[in-house]
């Protein structure tokens, strides 16, 4: 269990694509889900989720839902888009996916990188790594016609807590600027407020903000993920 936090003027310092409502959590960077691929090697990427499952024949990795935030993510992600109708549109969208891996690192760098993937399961910022350390162009990530599902981390104290002071001081100086300010080269993530961004963040798309009630994911989230399992 939680703790309500006691910043009260947190919502006056956040810059999120969303309203924040939370008393128990505090937001430290936020990004995108989206599709990542080689722009050298894939000339005609998909534009829409529709378009992903139904016209593509690009080569899929993507991660597993019970052990990735990411793979979660893309299940909620289709349960926004299609709600009743997200396992029929599972089933064709398996077909096309040649792994699904426990974590990001496996998907990305020994599929994706390795060539063995046209296409994978990441962030929409993911390119921006490439371009700051590799100087590399070539990486680019999709922003889909229908939207992408949001992601955002954040952290709280708990009612065990026996320092909650110290907690409630660490909160503050996770949305100071000398903390958001190294979010975005360092976790590759969009930082919660209003700091500058690197170079390599201006050549990215930003896409338009999905997402659930997090309380309806946490209900259905067993239900969701047989629903994928069971979609073959």
């Amino acid at each position: 269990m939680f703790d309500n936090h006691s910043l009260t003027d947190l919502n006056d310092k956040l810059n999120l694509p969303i309203n924040w409502e939370s008393k128990l959590f505090v937001p430290y960077n936020y990004g995108y889900f989206a599709f990542v691929y080689n722009n050298k090697n894939l000339k005609n990427p998909p534009k829409s989720m529709f378009e992903l499952i139904n016209s593509t024949d690009a080569r899929i990795v993507i991660q597993d839902p019970r052990t990735s935030t990411p793979g979660l993510g893309l299940l909620t992600w289709m349960k926004a888009l299609y709600g009743n109708d997200a396992q029929s549109n599972w089933k064709k969208l398996n077909k096309k996916i040649i792994s699904v891996t426990k974590g990001w690192t496996d998907a990305y760098y020994n599929f994706f990188m390795a060539g063995e993937a046209d296409l994978v399961l990441s962030y929409s910022s993911s390119p921006a790594a490439h371009i700051m350390f590799e100087e590399n162009n070539d990486i680019s990530a999709s922003t889909f016609e229908e939207g992408n599902y949001i992601s955002i981390e954040f952290a709280g104290i708990l009612k065990s807590s026996k320092n909650k002071e110290m907690a409630n001081n660490f909160l503050n100086f996770m949305i100071s600027d000398d903390f958001q300010s190294v979010i975005p080269s360092t976790n590759i993530m969009y930082p919660v407020t209003s700091v500058s961004l690197p170079e390599a963040y201006n050549k990215l798309e930003i896409p338009n903000a999905i997402q659930l009630d997090p309380r309806d994911i946490d209900g259905n989230k067993e239900k969701w993920i047989n629903e994928w399992l069971n979609a073959s």
